[in-house]
């Protein structure tokens, strides 16, 4: 890969500005700044109040070389000017964690403190790595101002899902300081560069009448998991999903579903121009055949539902693909509890799928868990990727979609313009 190498002090070439807000991901900057000087970057340091509760500006000035920026009026720096100098010197600014308090200043274009003075005074490039509590990353304040951000040109990094400091499960955790450093510096374009990519992901939910609905344990994590993975690696995505407490990725283009006829109609509807098509999705097999129209009463001592079969999403794209300009490549997920090799080939051949990601959903993993494993088949080939968090399992399962749709019989070239 291709990389970006920032040259020490002066003497031309990139130099990056990290801004720390407050946060226990704090702790993820100091490898960030290691990390940024592993690669020959000149880093300086700013960090908010908050930042100081977690971490101390001496371990920053340790690994930075550099002495940290903490007030905003500092008598000891270029006339008290520091937040203008700092503006003046940073080639890229990249605040992590960006927390939503950093983000709300942001948004409303304050300046009270260092960091959120010079965000305003730099013409720099500035990129954020969110992290928080997920209920407060989805919260509708945060999710305006991050839709605001975005639209005034900062670029997002994360944020990942998985289980946070407070044991709770969701998206919120900062990008690792790997991705967030590739983020600033690989200029390489992702295997996946101007592919159209379409994803469905969680579950589906089959009225029994107003009130009920047939449904399954899918979060969606991993699905949403792929979305962002493939927007990582260059692709645009669609995403398809059923009712999911997950914010959508970022950059991600979403359309939300309930039932498997509504996921049906919406992945077909947007299945012209697809390269490839990615069905994570824990469709519902059955449905009732009448759902009530009123809610249903306890007034006898069992109740038999007449159920029927939903429609089968993956198989009808692989009916409909050879109208189609260019064949899409099919990988379809296979959700069991056993024989995981058997079923998964069967499902291959009976559906005419090109890749199939099999997965256990028994034993403490699968469905409401942030790590899996997944087993990879194709017609004349096989991998197996360990079981890792989702977030890390889905973006080696897109290196491996990328590099099978190099050898599929109808790989189209990326899709120009938008």
């Amino acid at each position: 890969m291709n990389q970006t190498t920032c040259s020490d002090g002066d003497s031309g070439g990139p130099r990056i500005l990290v801004g720390v807000s407050g946060g226990i991901a704090a702790y993820k900057a100091c490898e960030l700044v290691r990390e940024l000087r592993r690669r020959g970057c000149a880093v300086r340091v700013v960090m908010t109040a908050g930042a100081q509760a977690f971490v101390t500006p001496l371990t920053f000035q340790a690994l930075s070389g550099e002495p940290v920026r903490t007030h905003l009026l500092d008598a000891e720096a270029e006339s008290g000017m520091d937040h203008i100098a700092l503006a003046r010197w940073a080639d890229h600014i990249v605040v992590a964690p960006a927390s939503a308090d950093l983000m709300a200043r942001m948004a409303q274009g304050l300046a009270d403190d260092l960091l959120t003075t010079l965000l305003l005074a730099t013409a720099a490039p500035v990129t954020l790595a969110p992290a928080m509590n997920h209920r407060m990353w989805e919260h509708p304040a945060t999710r305006a101002n991050h839709t605001t951000l975005r639209e005034r040109g900062v670029r997002f990094v994360g944020p990942d899902s998985g289980e946070q400091a407070c044991s709770e499960q969701g998206a919120g955790r900062m990008a690792e300081p790997a991705n967030i450093t590739s983020a600033l510096l690989d200029t390489t374009p992702g295997p996946l560069q101007g592919r159209r990519i379409l994803i469905t992901a969680g579950p589906t939910r089959e009225p029994v009448d107003p009130v009920r609905y047939l449904g399954n344990r899918s979060s969606g994590r991993m699905g949403f998991a792929v979305a962002a993975a493939a927007r990582d690696a260059g692709a645009r995505v669609t995403l398809v999903h059923g009712p999911c407490e997950l914010a959508v990725p970022p950059g991600v283009q979403a359309h939300a579903v309930e039932t498997a006829a509504e996921m049906h109609a919406a992945v077909l509807e947007a299945l012209e121009g697809t390269e490839v098509f990615i069905a994570t999705a824990a469709v519902a097999d059955y449905r009732p055949a009448t759902p009530a129209a009123q809610k249903l009463k306890k007034t006898r001592e069992d109740l038999t539902l007449e159920l029927e079969r939903t429609p089968d999403i993956l198989a009808d794209v692989a009916r409909r693909v050879d109208g189609l300009a260019a064949r899409p490549l099919l990988v379809g997920f296979a959700a069991e509890t056993g024989n995981l090799r058997e079923y998964a080939r069967d499902k291959l051949v009976a559906k005419g799928l090109d890749l199939v990601a099999a997965n256990r959903v028994d034993g403490g993993r699968g469905f409401g868990h942030g790590d899996n494993s997944l087993l990879c088949l194709w017609p004349d080939g096989e991998r197996e990727l360990p079981r890792q968090p989702k977030d890390r399992l889905a973006r080696e399962l897109i290196t491996l979609i990328a590099e099978r749709l190099q050898t599929h019989p109808a790989n189209p070239s990326p899709t120009q313009g938008n």
